[in-house]
């Protein structure tokens, strides 16, 4: 009998996503794993992906978790506040964020780390948790790495 494989760990993780997109040039792919990779590494965590810039709306990427608010303007929520203004939304209670959608009500804290591409935006990387507060500044570096990784696989079609 095989031993049962170990789950990813919060430190293993950008060693993991720097292996991804180091082997595809996909950027979609590139998404949808690390996106997986993320959902298996952070526990307590409801909902991981990426929403692309498309002129002024944040439109849906692959993601983990259950079903999500398609578009979501520039400058609204905490998705679009992150694209707006560039730097990474470290909400510790969505309900208390001005404009906040709620795409999933079991969501009570949230992190968006917006994505770039050679100086670009290009879109974020989203993560939320049913927990208050359960994204400190550890989890906030190593998320910012592995949003940096992706933003260096996209190319422009």
């Amino acid at each position: 009998m095989s031993a049962p494989a170990q789950r990813l760990t919060l430190e293993d993780l950008v060693s993991s996503v720097e292996a991804v997109v180091s082997t595809e040039n996909d950027f979609i792919a590139n998404m949808a794993n690390v996106s997986a990779l993320i959902f298996e590494a952070l526990s307590d965590v409801n909902w991981a992906g990426f929403y692309i810039l498309r002129g002024q709306e944040l439109v849906l990427g692959p993601f983990q978790g259950r079903m999500a608010c398609t578009r979501i303007p520039v400058g609204r929520g905490v998705c679009g506040v992150a694209a707006e203004q560039r730097v990474t939304q470290r909400v510790d209670d969505v309900h208390a964020f001005p404009g906040h959608i709620a795409c999933d009500a079991a969501s009570a804290s949230e992190i968006v780390v917006p994505l770039f591409s050679d100086g670009v935006l290009i879109g974020v990387l989203d993560i939320d948790s049913p927990v208050k507060a359960r994204f400190g500044v550890d989890e906030q570096v190593i998320v910012e790495q592995v949003a940096a990784l992706v933003g260096q696989c996209y190319r422009v079609r």
